[in-house]
């Protein structure tokens, strides 16, 4: 399964063991995903064309497709990173008080820092030379550089990330105990070297 941002700035990738009868479109993933998290074990059921039925026990869901012409598409073609410049890992712990610290401080910037031989992420505004930061060694290097994502882009499921950056603005994060994937942009002002 894949699925694109409407900026096209985040892609994400899963292997997934269910088996879908026919193709259909979601507007909303997060309103798709919310509510399917309504039931313990839903049994979905596509057979009516506009709408798949979830269903557990009593309860029931009529969710309406969306009309393809209405859904960026992620592209057919793999993703690949243009080079593999830095690489760090991100656990779940690490990357829920990351963003707990963006919420409490308002920060919207979530930078990858290399410098003094370690790799640090930090939340913070980095318009504001006086905002409030957070931040977490998560792993070593010999280089310098500033990756700059925008909090916001990181919506990722909970989990231990392997993350490689690329200088050329794109990161990749997989997830250490599952088969997902996520290809997040970074900002322009992002330096290397």
């Amino acid at each position: 399964m894949r699925t694109i941002s409407v900026m096209k700035n985040i892609l994400a990738e899963a292997t997934v063991s269910e088996d879908f009868t026919k193709d259909f479109g979601v507007y909303d993933l997060n309103q798709f995903l919310n509510g399917l998290s309504l039931y313990q074990n839903p049994e979905l059921d596509f057979n009516n064309d506009g709408y798949v039925v979830m269903k557990e026990g009593k309860s029931r869901s009529k969710y309406f497709f969306a009309d393809p012409n209405v859904i960026v598409s992620p592209p057919d073609k793999d993703i690949s990173l243009p080079s593999e410049d830095v690489r760090f890992e991100v656990s779940t712990d690490q990357l829920d008080k990351l963003l707990k610290a963006s919420s409490i401080y308002q920060s919207p910037d979530l930078s990858a820092i290399g410098e003094n031989g370690v790799i640090k992420l930090v939340v913070r505004d980095k318009k504001n030379d006086t905002s409030n930061v957070y931040s977490v060694i998560v792993g070593e290097t010999d280089k310098e550089f500033c990756f700059n994502f925008k909090v916001e882009n990181i919506k990722i499921l909970p989990g231990t990330y392997e993350v490689v950056v690329s200088q050329k603005l794109l990161s990749r994060f997989t997830a250490k105990n599952s088969d997902l994937t996520y290809y997040i942009a970074m900002e322009p002002d992002s330096t290397f070297g």
